[in-house]
């Protein structure tokens, strides 16, 4: 708006004092200020409203003023309740430095000043952003991008004074205007979003994070050439991008929430666009899994291993060892709706393998994920630098750290992520071995409590393979023969039977270790394990009694 504007509106009693020339200056903003250097809180383009508490003397006004006009502000409105009259210094200081002057009459609040302003404001920045997100819809729906999700952004900052990120659904940030959310943040705001959205509540939905409040979008694409809506919500909950709005949206007038809807339908068509670059990639990992599935000769697995690595690794000068990782979601069936599993899987697995703390949606160009059935499987490159000696590559339980909070939130009480990594293989003779060992892994981690369970090729080399598949009425049986009459002396005594016994067998038998570990006396301790040698009737000097114990503790 104008600063004319504002004298042809008498319901805000404003009073020409000064600077006639320049009321074709554009107001930004309203502030109300009374202190002496308010330069901190300015950016220009603002109307300053001041109920002249700064002002002590005359010798006041100039710097007042210079500050002001420094800045940049439209123009200074001075509310005469404090001294009667605006003091002709202020006036001739506002006439130097060509700073628009009203006076402000003791009956108009500054509250009424600023709710016209703002709405004015907000009004005209609304209409103007509509336009521009209206033009770079139509760009983005029939050709090339128009600059992607951060140009968007970008407007919502300069044009509503608002921050917003795009995030992925384990809350990884892909676009942002401004300072980046932290990882944790990032994760928390997902939670919620996915939480929410699986109780079946309509956006946007509230969230706060450390203190700040945010509205949560979801980001789907209802125009003309997306993709059919999802009959089922477990179909794209986890695959669906959201805005993150620093802002109560609760409260927001119908025409500014349609508004925000238009721009996630306009970043929802730049990550299908996305999406459908994968499909290289993805065609890429299917082939080769499809050779090594049906025996194919190591020769021809090789040859497409030739083609993916440049497409995965470009400018890699030597061929990279292969890990394969195998995902798995499943559902409840009691709801009576079937839902393919592997393209969920394969959408969320494309993220979980990215790095939480790289920004950008162009992470997973090195990431080749196929799918087959309800698995999903990923072949994923690694350079062939790693020091001799070293552990490279990708770990189970790392891949899931910084997601398992929201994706747990995803998948509600009627879901579960499951998920195995193989060791790194040096050829196309060890994919197959490799696809197994992950899908093994897979297997101990789907037996494993939990909404989001990992598994990785070290676990095969021990015991840790075979307990999950011990039938679960025998697992009963043989920790409750072992354990329930430890327990139940506990129970009765307090005596810190079972927690002496994990400790006892920790020390490989070892009575001084174990004595200092638990802060007891040796005596004390073979007090105990002669207690438990009792109620057990087994000899915790036998190899075969002390395996028992291990197993049973192990499977509880």
């Amino acid at each position: 708006m104008r600063l004319r504007a504002l004298l042809e509106t008498d319901a805000l009693g404003l009073r020409l004092l000064g600077g006639e020339d320049e009321l074709d200056r554009t107001v930004r903003g309203v502030m109300t200020t009374d202190l002496r250097d308010p330069s901190r809180y300015l950016t220009g383009g603002e109307l300053v409203l001041t109920g002249l508490a700064w002002r002590r003397d005359a010798e006041d006004s100039e710097p007042f003023v210079r500050i002001l006009a420094s800045a940049g502000v439209a123009g200074l409105a001075a509310g005469e309740a404090e001294l009667g009259a605006i003091p002709d210094d202020l006036v001739m200081a506002c006439s130097r430095h060509r700073l628009p002057l009203f006076a402000v009459n003791e009956s108009v609040a500054f509250a009424t000043i600023t709710e016209h302003v703002v709405r004015q404001v907000s009004g005209e920045r609304a209409g103007d952003l509509a336009a521009v997100v209206d033009r770079h819809r139509r760009l983005m729906t029939s050709g090339p991008a128009g600059g992607g999700p951060e140009v968007v952004l970008d407007l919502l900052g300069s044009d509503l004074d608002l921050r917003a990120w795009v995030l992925s659904p384990t809350g990884r940030q892909i676009a942002g205007a401004g300072e980046a959310l932290t990882p944790a943040v990032g994760a928390a705001l997902a939670a919620e979003h996915l939480g929410a959205t699986r109780t079946g509540r309509r956006g946007p939905h509230r969230a706060t994070v450390e203190g700040v409040t945010y509205s949560l979008f979801p980001i789907r694409n209802n125009g003309r050439g997306a993709a059919p809506a999802a009959r089922d919500v477990r179909e794209s909950v986890l695959s669906d991008w959201l805005l993150a709005v620093e802002a109560d949206a609760s409260d927001w007038p119908a025409a500014r929430l349609d508004l925000l809807q238009g721009v996630t339908q306009l970043i929802a068509v730049e990550r299908d666009r996305r999406d459908a670059a994968r499909s290289v990639r993805r065609r890429l990992a299917q082939e080769v899994l499809e050779l090594v599935q049906t025996g194919a000769a190591p020769a021809e697995i090789a040859a497409r291993l030739r083609v993916a690595a440049p497409v995965l690794l470009p400018g890699l000068g030597s061929a990279p060892h292969w890990q394969v990782v195998v995902a798995r979601v499943d559902w409840e069936r009691d709801s009576g709706a079937e839902i393919a599993g592997g393209p969920v899987a394969q959408s969320l697995l494309e993220e979980i393998l990215v790095d939480p703390a790289v920004i950008g949606s162009e992470s997973s160009d090195r990431i080749a994920v196929a799918h087959s059935g309800d698995e999903a499987i990923a072949l994923v490159p690694l350079p062939a630098v790693t020091p001799e000696g070293a552990e490279g590559g990708l770990h189970a339980d790392a891949l899931l750290a910084a997601v398992r909070t929201p994706l747990s939130a995803g998948l509600a009480d009627d879901g579960r992520l499951t998920l195995g990594v193989s060791a790194a293989v040096h050829s196309a003779e060890g994919l197959r071995g490799a696809l197994e060992e992950s899908r093994h892994a897979r297997r101990v981690a789907a037996a494993r409590p939990g909404r989001v369970c990992a598994a990785g090729h070290h676990e095969l080399a021990s015991h840790v393979l075979l307990l999950p598949f011990v039938p679960d009425d025998v697992r009963r049986a043989f920790t409750a023969r072992l354990l329930d009459p430890l327990r139940d002396y506990d129970r009765r005594h307090r005596a810190e039977l079972i927690p002496t016994l994990e400790a006892f067998l920790d020390c490989d038998g070892s009575w001084t270790r174990c004595a200092t570990r638990l802060h007891l006396h040796v005596n004390t301790l073979r007090y105990r394990v002669g207690r438990i040698e009792q109620l057990t009737a087994r000899d915790l000097s036998r190899l075969e009694d002390k395996l028992d114990f291990f197993l049973a503790l192990r499977m509880s």
